[in-house]
């Protein structure tokens, strides 16, 4: 596998294991807890500046979270449907 990114290594450092066979279920550990954390949910009908603001940082948390499962996955398969909801 190619060299890691910051967050990416630091969640594999967490896990204690190096092995190139933990990085799928890291992976889908990662993305289990994104959608009970930060639920892939549509953006607010009719939103206040704050309801809009709070949804945009949720999903681009969901996003970026998605996006360390996807890299230790060995894939890039997050996208902009993972973010417009």
């Amino acid at each position: 596998m190619t060299e890691l990114s910051p967050a990416a290594q630091a969640v594999l450092d967490a896990a204690g294991d190096s092995e190139p066979g933990i990085y799928a279920t890291i992976a889908a550990a990662l993305r289990a807890a994104v959608d009970q954390v930060v639920p892939q949910t549509p953006s607010p009908s009719y939103p206040d500046d704050y309801e809009s603001g709070a949804w945009e940082a949720n999903q681009w948390a969901r996003m970026a979270l998605l996006a360390i499962a996807a890299e230790l996955n060995g894939t890039n398969n997050t996208s902009q449907e993972d973010f417009d909801a």
